[in-house]
């Protein structure tokens, strides 16, 4: 047994200290004042704030295939590190797991080598590009939590719709990375001022605004569970905010670098910046923290991808897109939105604990509370520290958050009552 004494948790919106006794797997009681009985270790949480563990459903753990970024296991080190107990993986592996077969390896090899809980992702289709989509319902009896085609926008209405149509049919979310093709351009960062500026080619946000407006008339017509991946621009919360009100059952989420970053913070050729979406105008960044704040954008999700650091030291035009942020996510935000009185602590944790496992009918618990499987974590939001790439559990160091000071660090995770991460003094 563990009793973790002076937490503070979420009671009714306002933060109550307590203390928490944990049972093996889960929380036995919670009280003001638990008297440890005889063999039980006591951790002192000194005031700190204890919360459910934090879900993230979307992430890039690279194996297999390219264990040089990142592996299950460091990849699901840094989930623990950034306080979350639950993630969901992306496909974009090789093997693409788009096969039943493929999909029963993953879910083993997430198993053996994570330390959180890793759902796994299934492809819409065959290696993430083909235009016949895969057997959803095979691989949804095998255990995939969802399906995507992640880091590749599905070009064909056709492919879509059949797509829409399976993942319905087994009651599964459909997550939708939107990108047209013709729309691209080869660009590399958002259109506009600052391309220009830096000599960069850019990307419209019509490449995503464009195909979202193709995938909500089909969501309308097929029912599925539709989801909205790292959702950047303000016609795209537009068009999901209109959706919700005309009953299409669609989700959306929203990267930490989208609502804290925008283009115009791109001063130089700098690669730590190129992430897909790209970082949008200030405009973009006001209206996605605005969909996050009456909730048309349902919840925050990282889109931790790590690269290798040579990857990430070259040109924007030569450099792959994506940024790590698992180990910064709650942190950042926690200092930026909560701190500064732009939402609440209880509206952090609703938007990445409780809608991400709502959405998507995930076993994991949303409150400190007796019964309830421990799977939490303790934050320090009292004290400032900053961002350090050496401190970093994940391969990847690609971010350009590395010098910020930030509230929240992580000070323990537990998985099912067992800590598996702790900060070393």
């Amino acid at each position: 047994m563990q009793l973790i004494t002076n937490a503070k948790i979420l009671t009714d919106g306002h933060l109550k200290q307590q203390d928490i006794l944990i049972d093996g797997q889960y929380i036995k009681q919670v009280g003001d004042k638990i008297i440890p009985a005889e063999g039980v270790e006591v951790i002192d949480a000194d005031g700190a704030f204890l919360s459910a563990g934090l879900v993230d459903v979307h992430v890039h753990f690279r194996e297999p295939g390219f264990e040089y970024k990142e592996t299950i296991a460091t990849g699901s080190r840094a989930a623990a590190r950034g306080g979350f107990t639950t993630v969901l993986a992306m496909p974009n592996l090789n093997p693409v797991p788009d096969t039943a077969e493929r999909i029963k390896k993953q879910i083993v090899l997430n198993k053996a080598h994570g330390v959180v809980n890793i759902e796994q992702y299934g492809a819409i289709s065959s290696n993430l590009i083909s235009e016949e989509i895969s057997d959803i319902r095979t691989m949804s009896n095998e255990g995939a939590i969802a399906f995507s085609n992640d880091g590749k926008g599905v070009q064909t209405a056709d492919t879509m719709l059949h797509a829409m149509v399976a993942a319905a049919q087994v009651n599964k979310p459909l997550v939708a990375h939107l990108e047209d093709n013709s729309l691209l351009h080869d660009g590399v960062m958002n259109s506009g001022k600052i391309a220009e500026k830096l000599g960069l080619p850019g990307i419209t946000d019509l490449a995503e605004s464009a195909q979202l407006a193709r995938d909500l008339v089909l969501a309308k017509a097929t029912g599925v569970h539709y989801h909205v991946a790292h959702i950047s621009t303000k016609e795209s919360v537009a068009l999901v905010r209109i959706a919700k009100r005309e009953g299409v059952k669609v989700t959306a989420e929203v990267s930490p670098h989208h609502l804290l970053l925008s283009d115009s913070d791109i001063h130089s050729d700098n690669a730590l910046f190129k992430m897909n979406p790209p970082l949008r105008s200030q405009e973009d960044r006001e209206a996605v923290l605005a969909g996050l704040i009456d909730g048309t954008i349902d919840m925050v999700a990282t889109d931790h991808a790590p690269h290798g650091t040579e990857e990430k030291s070259v040109s924007f035009k030569e450099a792959p897109f994506g940024i790590t942020g698992i180990e910064t996510s709650f942190q950042l935000l926690y200092t930026h939105l909560v701190k500064s009185g732009m939402i609440t602590l209880e509206t952090l944790i609703q938007r990445m604990v409780n809608a991400p496992i709502n959405a998507f009918q995930l076993e994991a618990p949303t409150k400190i509370a007796d019964g309830q499987i421990a799977n939490m974590a303790l934050f320090d939001i009292d004290h400032k520290s900053t961002i350090k790439v050496n401190d970093f559990e994940s391969l990847g160091k690609n971010t350009p958050f590395i010098g910020w000071e930030i509230y929240g660090t992580t000070l323990a995770t537990w998985v099912e009552g067992k800590i598996v991460y702790h900060l070393k003094p």
